[in-house]
């Protein structure tokens, strides 16, 4: 892969079918799968997702699968994820710098 690529990804999970309407067990059970995913360069836990950087694709997936199941083990009866990938393959691309950059352009 070329060394220049920076993959973003935006990973939300709902599960249902839990005991009640709050969901924040199965949400930390997921922040803390993808949290354990060793190759991740940034994780960032926000209101409505968790935002994860890595340099390859492979462990984007990894983090995916691991939040997916993570929900279901703690005891989900259904989970929807919702995924947004951003693979950047001209120039290194963080989290961070999207913000920045957005940032310098506001008045």
């Amino acid at each position: 892969m070329n060394n220049l690529s920076t993959v973003n990804a935006e990973i939300s999970i709902v599960p249902i079918g839990t005991s009640d309407t709050s969901i924040g067990k199965e949400i930390a059970a997921a922040y803390d799968a993808i949290r354990n995913i060793k190759n991740l360069k940034k994780v960032t836990l926000t209101p409505m997702s968790t935002q994860v950087e890595s340099d390859n694709l492979e462990d984007i997936f990894q983090a995916i699968l691991a939040a997916h199941n993570s929900a279901k083990s703690v005891g989900a009866k259904r989970v929807i994820s919702i995924i947004r990938i951003d693979e950047r393959l001209d120039k290194p691309n963080t989290l961070d710098e999207k913000v920045q950059s957005v940032k310098t352009k506001v008045s």
